[in-house]
């Protein structure tokens, strides 16, 4: 029973750090303070002073955990909602997605190689802008350390919610879409998240792009293993 309650206390803990976070975001619209980033590294804080582990945590954080397939299901409905809008950018999205994909792969594999890193974690970076359960099955197959995977697609989601839409603006990209397409490309769902600021177009143009980024990853990656490794 003690497990339980336990479970459930961190439960709230999480949902009340996300709620907390997600008011000051909402005064402040700080990039830095992303509801998602300040959230986490405020959780690992208490888990870290409370001497609290990562197994004891997921008694509840498990709960939680097993609601991101709910999660990305419902995706489906602002995809279905805005379907004219995907037809009318379907060049774009998938233009944009691939080659975005191309750049993310080849020049985290080009700075890894030219920094001496071992193979296995130069494949691990390669699929840094995929949604982290492609990016860990993808690294598995084809050698990597998919450990190593889980934190690159962490970097590459907060480093791209926080400077994405920044150099966005400062190549003065006006429209809304882009921004969706590029989020979602290159962090994956945290990209989406940040997507909601730009409006339901966008974050159906961001989901979209995910998912194509994940399917384009699946293909081209045991390729470029192949072209560096042989």
């Amino acid at each position: 029973m003690s497990v339980f309650f336990f479970g459930i206390g961190m439960i709230v803990l999480t949902l009340a750090t996300y709620g907390s976070a997600t008011q000051l975001y909402k005064r402040l619209k700080w990039p830095i303070l992303m509801p998602v980033l300040t959230s986490t590294a405020i959780l690992i804080l208490i888990l870290v002073l409370s001497g609290i582990k990562l197994d004891t945590y997921m008694q509840g954080g498990r709960w939680i955990q097993e609601l991101l397939g709910p999660a990305v299901v419902s995706l489906a409905f602002p995809l279905s909602k805005h379907l004219q809008v995907l037809k009318q950018n379907i060049l774009p999205i998938i233009g944009g997605t691939i080659g975005g994909s191309i750049v993310g792969v080849v020049t985290g594999a080009s700075v890894a190689i030219m920094l001496g890193y071992p193979r296995e974690t130069v494949i691990a970076l390669m699929p840094k802008s995929v949604t982290t359960p492609v990016a860990i099955q993808l690294a598995n197959q084809v050698g990597g350390n998919a450990s190593f995977t889980s934190l690159f697609v962490m970097i590459a989601g907060f480093s791209g919610i926080l400077l994405g839409p920044m150099l966005l603006k400062w190549a003065k990209v006006q429209s809304k879409n882009a921004y969706g397409i590029g989020l979602g490309s290159a962090s994956h769902a945290l990209g989406m998240a940040r997507s909601f600021e730009y409006g339901e177009n966008a974050v159906a143009l961001s989901s979209v792009s995910m998912i194509v980024s994940a399917i384009a990853g699946s293909i081209m990656l045991p390729l470029w293993v192949w072209i560096i490794y042989g």
